[in-house]
């Protein structure tokens, strides 16, 4: 009952209430972003969600677009803005996919949504992520974030799943508050994000 019918009822109450309250603090980062980043304060990624159904998530771009005499792209850590640092540093890049969970697309608390390049590299058991939507926070991510293994993240996603209640969903939420406080564990050892998933069997 509480994954089915409460739980999607007090993501959307939650999301709404949020949103309505931290729109300054969204409008005042999205304009910062939007000169810090050359007009563009947003990014915006196809995502996997339940059952794997594509969506789009949306997020403030702490990222530029710099790239290299080749034209690849920068490293991650070289194409960090200063503005960019601050938002992620403080988790207000996460502010827009409240729009994501207002939507239906994403739930509050639930496995981080990945990327779709990820989806035909998991095994039967890392796929379980996807039974449930993707959250804005969840257990991986009070248990470590980006600083963690790819297999300690799906060990705690499908632990989530198995496991998921009102009173493990409260928890995460305090641990969330806690992290966000103290910055911990946001930037993978010495990369400003996590490694890409490149499959293990």
């Amino acid at each position: 009952m509480y994954l089915k019918i409460v739980k999607p009822i007090l993501d959307f109450l939650l999301a709404v209430i949020g949103f309505i309250i931290l729109l300054p603090v969204f409008l005042l980062v999205t304009v910062l972003l939007f000169f810090a980043n050359e007009g563009k304060p947003f990014f915006i990624q196809r995502r996997p969600g339940k059952n794997c159904k594509v969506f789009s998530i949306i997020k403030f771009k702490t990222m530029n677009d710099k790239k290299d005499a080749t034209g690849k792209l920068l490293h991650d850590s070289e194409r960090l803005t200063a503005v960019g640092k601050f938002v992620r540093k403080t988790s207000l890049d996460e502010i827009p996919q409240l729009l994501n969970v207002i939507k239906g697309d994403m739930s509050l608390i639930g496995p981080r949504p990945l990327l779709t390049d990820y989806v035909h590299l998991y095994n039967a058991f890392q796929n379980r992520r996807h039974e449930m939507k993707p959250g804005i926070t969840g257990w991986a991510q009070v248990n470590g974030r980006n600083a963690i293994s790819w297999d300690k993240r799906f060990e705690l996603d499908v632990y989530y799943v198995d496991h998921v209640s009102f009173t493990l969903d409260l928890k995460i939420l305090f641990l969330t508050a806690k992290k966000v406080v103290i910055s911990e564990g946001i930037n993978a050892e010495n990369a400003a994000t996590i490694e890409p998933f490149e499959g293990q069997y």
